[in-house]
């Protein structure tokens, strides 16, 4: 049914919000829900090698990757390992939906040019106490993803038995 009163956005907007659909966080949210988060976003453009953030950084924001590519990598013995690449459409830094979290892994631009776009912290954790049903959504996105990391790790354990000590993952967090 045609509701007059429905906002109307325009067609830059209407892009971002389809263009925020197609990624993992936010593809359960409804166009209107997926319009909350428009006046947050900031586009940054960064260039090759150039250092998004560093592990031990405060998590004070969410990155959407629009074009390029980002490395997301962990300090080995002063060397970079690689843990993934995220390309259009993916999200990194979600640690920033948890208080007081900081960065566990480094970023850093691999293509020659990356345009990013930021939701600050405070912006984000706002959206999310004022719409719980949003809030909601997100987290239960969270959590799946968290289940497939844990998932993929314990595939990669059982491959690698005895490389490392997984009980040393889960002392006192259980």
């Amino acid at each position: 049914m045609f509701n007059p009163f429905k906002k109307k956005y325009s067609e830059e907007e209407l892009d971002l919000i389809a263009f925020l659909a197609q990624t993992r966080h936010f593809e359960k949210l409804t166009e209107e829900e997926l319009a909350l988060f428009l006046p947050s976003m900031y586009l940054r453009t960064y260039q090759q090698d150039e250092v998004v953030f560093f592990s031990g950084d405060p998590s004070h924001a969410l990155y959407i990757v629009k074009r390029g590519s980002v490395s997301l990598s962990v300090d080995v013995n002063n060397k970079f390992e690689q843990l993934a690449e995220a390309h259009r459409g993916n999200i990194f830094g979600d640690n920033s939906l948890l208080d007081d979290a900081k960065r566990i892994y480094t970023t850093v631009v691999t293509s020659e040019k990356a345009q990013l776009y930021v939701i600050p912290q405070i912006n984000l954790m706002e959206i999310l106490q004022d719409h719980p049903d949003v809030r909601a959504k997100v987290m239960t996105v969270f959590a799946e993803l968290y289940n497939e990391y844990t998932t993929q790790l314990f595939k990669v354990y059982k491959s690698h038995f005895g490389f490392f000590e997984l009980s040393k993952v889960y002392q006192g967090k259980i």
